[in-house]
C-alpha cells in the first residue's frame, strides 16, 4: 500500500515526514544502546533486502480482483527487535520510492509511518509479543503471526484512508473507501503469517538466539558474525532468487489501494493535487532519480495515442530480464543503505562507550 504523492496534500506530507524522521531519531538512540549492533549490522543489511525482494511479488488476491504483497516489518521485528527492523524497512522503502517510483516522495513520511511503525512500535510489541509467549514454532505461533499480519494491514490501510480525508481527497468518500480497504489485510494476513514463519523457523533451527531481537544469549553466542555465516548466505541466496526469478510471475492486478480507488472513483489515478507546486517538485525529483520505474528498464513511448496520451510498450515475455537487474540491483542497494545505518550507529555507540 506505497501511496502516490497525488493522495496527500503538502501539508500532510509534511507532517508524515516529520513524524517518520522522529521514530527514525527514536530507533537509533534506542538501537545504539543495544549490545549486540556487531551481528546486527550485517542482519540489517541482508533482511532489509530479503524483504525489498519480498515486496516486489505480488499475489492475486481471490474474489476481488486486487493483489497484495507482505509487508515485511513483523518478520524484521522478531528477527531484528523493533528498532533494527523499523530502520531497515525505512531503507526498504526509500529505496523504492527514489529508485523504482514505487510511492511518492512527498508520500514517503506517510508511507513509512503506515507499513514500518504500526508494525514495528504497534503491532509486534502490544499484539504478536504477547500472544505469541515463548513458543517459538507450531499452530499457536503462526495464528498469531497471521493475526497481527492482519492486524497490521488493517491499522496501515487504515492510516491511508485517515490520511486522504485529512489531505481532503473529496473523490474518496470516507465510508467506503474503509469498507474496501480494511478486508484485503485478510488475504495478505494468512500469506504474511506462512511467510513468516517459513523465514523464522528456517532461522530458528540455525541460530534460535536470533529470533524475537534476542540480545543476551545472541552477545553470549560463540564467534561473533562467523556463526551467522550460513544464515546471512543462505538469506542472500534466498533474495537473489525472490527478486530475480520468482519476481517473474507477481501478479499483474492492482494492488489493493489502487483496487479500492477504482471502485470508488472508476480510475486507479487521482490527479487533483498533483499539477503545481510541492507535487510537481518531487515528481521531477522523483522522475530523475528513479532509474528503473515499476521495477523494469525505462520503456520506450510511442508517439501520443488518440487521446492524447503516449503510449508504453508492454513486454508479453514470461522472462522479465528488467525485472530480474531492479530485483537484484534493488536488494543489492536496499543491503548498502540498511547496513550503512547499522555501522554508523555502531561506530558512535562504540565511541560512547555502549558496546564492547
Amino acid at each position: 500500500m506505497h501511496m502516490a504523492d497525488a493522495l496527500i496534500s503538502p501539508v500532510v506530507g509534511i507532517a508524515g515526514w516529520a513524524g517518520a524522521a522522529a521514530v527514525a531519531a527514536y530507533a537509533a538512540a534506542k538501537l545504539k544502546k543495544t549490545a549486540t549492533l556487531e551481528k546486527t549490522v550485517p542482519m540489517m543489511g541482508v533482511l532489509g533486502a530479503f524483504v525489498f525482494a519480498a515486496q516486489m511479488i505480488n499475489f492475486t488476491i481471490p474474489g476481488t480482483g486486487s493483489s497484495g504483497h507482505l509487508g515485511g516489518g513483523l518478520l524484521l521485528s522478531i528477527l531484528l527487535g523493533p528498532h533494527a527492523a523499523f530502520l531497515a524497512l525505512t531503507s526498504v522503502l526509500t529505496v523504492q520510492a527514489l529508485f523504482f517510483a514505487d510511492g511518492g516522495l512527498l508520500a514517503l513520511g506517510c508511507n513509512i509511518l503506515n507499513i514500518a511503525a504500526i508494525s514495528c512500535y504497534l503491532v509486534y510489541p502490544l499484539i504478536f509479543k504477547p500472544l505469541a509467549g515463548q513458543n517459538n514454532s507450531g499452530t499457536r505461533r503462526w495464528l498469531t503471526m497471521v493475526l497481527a499480519a492482519v492486524i497490521n494491514g488493517a491499522l496501515g490501510a487504515f492510516g491511508v484512508v485517515l490520511e486522504t480525508t485529512t489531505s481532503g481527497i473529496s473523490e474518496l468518500h470516507f465510508g467506503h473507501f474503509v469498507a474496501l480497504m480494511i478486508p484485503i489485510p485478510l488475504a495478505i494476513g494468512v500469506v504474511e503469517g506462512l511467510v513468516t514463519l517459513t523465514v523464522t523457523g528456517f532461522i530458528g533451527k540455525a541460530r534460535p538466539e536470533l529470533l524475537d531481537g534476542s540480545t543476551q544469549s545472541a552477545a553470549s553466542a560463540p564467534g561473533g558474525f562467523a556463526g551467522y555465516r550460513g544464515v546471512f548466505f543462505g538469506l542472500l541466496l534466498a533474495t537473489a532468487l525472490v527478486g530475480g526469478v520468482l519476481s517473474w510471475v507477481a501478479s499483474s492486478n492492482p494492488d489493493g489501494l489502487e483496487w479500492a480507488m477504482g471502485k470508488v472513483t472508476g480510475t486507479a489515478e487521482i490527479h487533483g493535487a498533483s499539477d503545481a507546486g510541492l507535487h510537481q517538485s518531487l515528481g521531477e525529483v522523483q522522475k530523475s532519480t528513479s532509474f528503473m520505474p515499476d521495477y523494469d528498464f525505462k520503456k520506450a513511448e510511442k508517439p501520443d495515442n488518440a487521446e492524447g496520451h503516449s503510449v508504453k510498450e508492454e513486454s508479453t515475455s514470461v522472462v522479465q530480464p528488467g525485472t530480474t537487474v531492479a530485483g537484484i540491483v534493488g536488494a543489492g542497494i536496499t543491503m548498502l543503505v540498511a547496513g550503512l545505518i547499522g555501522w554508523v550507529l555502531r561506530r558512535r555507540s562504540v565511541s560512547q562507550g555502549h558496546t564492547r
